[in-house]
């Protein structure tokens, strides 16, 4: 299932208060889920990772820069639930 974020806030210190489109809401930490290579070298800087928004057509966080996150991956880390993944693709990753 695909879920979407309507809402980021920065809180600092890496973490982020994130809303969904079905009204789940929490802060997530991801001093530990991120590295800080690559397209997410930028984000070491708290003042780049404060610059995080919504994709207003993909529903989830990105930086300017390029840099963004699966929003079903933020979802299952809020609620603590497995990430479900479609019938048809379940047997592939068996």
């Amino acid at each position: 299932m695909l879920h979407f974020i309507v809402e980021v806030r920065p809180l600092g210190s890496y973490r982020l208060w994130l809303r969904f489109e079905d009204g789940v809401a929490g802060e997530l930490d991801l001093r530990d889920r991120i590295r800080f290579e690559g397209v997410f070298a930028p984000l070491r800087d708290p003042a780049a990772f404060a610059q995080a928004f919504v994709h207003p057509e993909l529903g989830t966080v990105v930086w300017p820069g390029g840099a963004d996150l699966d929003p079903d991956v933020l979802y299952a880390a809020v609620t603590g639930t497995e990430i479900a993944f479609p019938a048809v693709a379940a047997h592939l990753i068996a």
